[in-house]
C-alpha cells in the first residue's frame, strides 16, 4: 500500500523508546478459535460471545495470528496474545512499566508521528504520559465540571425536543449521534460553523472500522486528512484563546499550567483529536445498546423509572458494562513475564478484549443479562483501571444520565428494534436502530 502514511518518518514526533520487535520464537500454534479473521468479527455478537466464553474458560490468554484487514499490513507481524478475562486485562492495565502503550494501542503498528497527532497521551508512557495527563486534568476545575453538567443537561433536552413529537426515529442518526457531538463542541468551545466539520473528521479518524463512513476511500489517507483537519481547527482555537480567553474547556487547556509548563499547540491539537473521537463514539453506542437492552429487559426500565435519581448512577455503570462498546486495546510487553499461564516475551503484543472481559462469569453473575441494579460492577469499560483509565469517563456518564432522564420522563414507552451492527475488531457499535414511542404532545 502506497499512500500519505507511508511518507511519515517513524522517528518524527516523539521518542520510540523501548521499541522491541516481536518474534514468533517459542510460541504455541495459533489457537483453533480464530478471533483474527474478518469472518469472526462479522458474526453476530451472540456467536462471538460463545467463542469468547470458551477462551475465557479454557485458554484465557491465547496466541492468535495477525489480525486480518489491518490498515497497514505488516509482513513481519508474528501475532498477538489475546486476553479475554477480567483478571489478565486488569493485570496488564495496572502494570504500565511492564506493558507499554508507546508503540500504539491499536492492532496496527502505526508511525509514531501519527500516534502523536491522534492519540495524545493514550499512546504514551511515563514520564511524558503523566506530565500531559496532569496538565490536561488541571483544566477540569470544579467550575468547569459544573458548567459541563449544565451544558449537557441543556443539550440532552434540546435534542429530545427535536424528536419527541415524531413517534418513530432512527435512534442513532437522529438522537444518539447528536448529543455527544453537540456536547463536545459546546464544552470545548468549537465555533458553531465548525461543528459539522468536526463531527465528520472525528468519524473519519475511525473510518477504517466503519465501511459505511469509509466508502471507496483509502483508510490511511482518510485518517491522515481527518487528523490534519482537526489539528487545523484546534490551531485556530488556540490562537483565538490566546488573544480572547473565554470560559470554555479549550481556554482552560490553553491556560493549564503545572510547574511552570503548559500544553503547546501540537499537544493541544492531539488531545483535541483524541477527545473529538472518544467523546462522540463511545457515548453514542453505549446509549444505543442501553435502549436495546431496556427493550429486551423491560423490567429493568421499570426498576430505573421507579427511583431514577437514586438509581441512575448504578444503572449507568451497567449500561457501560452491557454495551462494552470499545472492543480492544493493546499493549506491548517489554520484559519477560508470565500471564495467564503463558510465557510473555519482550516485544509481544498483548490485546485486551474488553467486550469479553465484561461477560466474564467469574466476575459477573448472569453476565448476558442487563441488570441495572448490579453492584458492585467492576467492569473494564473504561480500560481496566491503571494510569490510562479514561479521563473522559465522568463526561460520558453525565451524558448518559442526562439523556435517559429526558427519555424516561418524556417518551418512556419506547421500543428499540432492527439494529444494524458494525462488524469490526475495535468498536462494538450500532449504526442504525429503529426507535418507536408514543409521541409527546407539543404545547402551543
Amino acid at each position: 500500500m502506497s499512500s500519505l502514511i507511508d511518507e511519515i518518518d517513524w522517528d518524527e514526533g516523539g521518542e520510540t523508546s523501548h521499541y522491541i520487535p516481536a518474534t514468533s520464537e517459542n510460541k504455541p500454534p495459533y489457537d483453533e478459535i480464530d478471533i483474527s479473521s474478518a469472518e469472526f468479527w462479522r458474526q453476530d455478537f451472540a456467536e462471538q460471545d460463545r467463542l469468547f466464553r470458551i477462551l475465557r474458560e479454557q485458554r484465557p490468554v491465547s496466541w492468535q495470528r495477525p489480525m486480518e484487514e489491518a490498515v497497514i499490513p505488516d509482513p513481519d507481524d508474528p501475532g498477538y496474545w489475546a486476553l479475554t478475562r477480567v483478571a489478565e486485562i486488569s493485570e496488564v492495565s495496572r502494570n504500565p512499566e511492564m506493558y507499554i502503550s508507546g508503540q500504539g494501542v491499536l492492532f496496527d503498528m502505526l508511525p509514531q508521528i501519527f500516534l502523536t497527532m491522534t492519540q495524545s497521551f493514550l499512546a504514551m508512557d511515563n514520564p511524558m504520559h503523566g506530565k500531559l495527563r496532569k496538565l490536561v486534568s488541571t483544566a477540569f476545575t470544579p467550575k468547569q465540571v459544573r458548567r459541563m453538567e449544565d451544558k449537557i443537561s441543556q443539550t440532552a433536552k434540546a435534542c429530545v425536543d427535536e424528536i419527541a413529537h415524531k413517534g418513530k426515529i432512527d435512534f442513532v442518526t437522529e438522537l444518539s449521534t447528536h448529543i455527544p457531538l453537540i456536547t463536545f463542541c459546546e464544552i470545548m468551545g468549537v465555533p458553531r460553523d465548525k461543528w459539522e466539520l468536526t463531527g465528520r473528521a472525528a468519524a473519519d479518524i475511525v473510518a477504517w472500522a466503519d465501511p459505511e463512513v469509509l466508502g471507496d476511500r483509502k483508510a490511511d489517507e482518510v485518517q491522515v486528512e481527518a487528523a490534519s483537519i482537526l489539528h487545523e481547527i484546534a490551531a485556530e482555537m488556540y490562537e483565538e484563546r490566546l488573544k480572547n480567553p473565554t470560559d470554555d474547556l479549550f481556554t482552560g487547556l490553553v491556560q493549564a499550567e503545572v510547574d511552570g509548563e503548559k500544553l503547546d499547540e501540537a499537544q493541544l491539537g492531539a488531545f483535541f483529536v483524541l477527545m473529538s473521537v472518544a467523546a462522540t463514539d463511545t457515548t453514542k453506542h453505549t446509549s444505543s445498546f442501553a435502549v436495546l437492552g431496556m427493550t429486551e429487559f423491560p423490567e429493568q426500565r421499570q426498576w430505573l423509572m421507579e427511583d431514577y435519581d437514586n438509581r441512575i448512577g448504578t444503572a449507568v455503570e451497567e449500561m457501560i458494562r452491557y454495551g462494552a462498546v470499545v472492543e480492544t486495546f493493546r499493549r506491548t510487553a517489554i520484559v519477560e513475564t508470565e500471564l495467564g499461564g503463558q510465557r510473555i516475551m519482550p516485544g509481544d503484543k498483548v490485546v485486551m478484549f474488553y467486550s469479553s472481559g465484561n461477560r466474564d462469569a467469574e466476575v459477573f453473575t448472569n453476565p448476558d443479562y442487563m441488570d441495572l441494579s448490579r453492584d458492585p460492577n467492576p467492569h473494564v469499560g473504561f480500560g481496566g483501571g491503571g494510569v490510562h483509565f479514561c479521563l473522559g469517563s465522568n463526561l460520558a456518564k453525565s451524558m448518559l444520565r442526562a439523556l435517559f432522564k429526558e427519555i424516561l420522563t418524556r417518551i418512556p414507552d419506547f421500543k428499540a428494534s432492527n439494529p444494524t451492527f458494525l462488524g469490526t475488531n475495535f468498536m462494538r457499535a450500532i449504526t442504525h436502530l429503529d426507535f418507536e414511542f408514543t409521541p409527546e404532545v407539543r404545547r402551543a
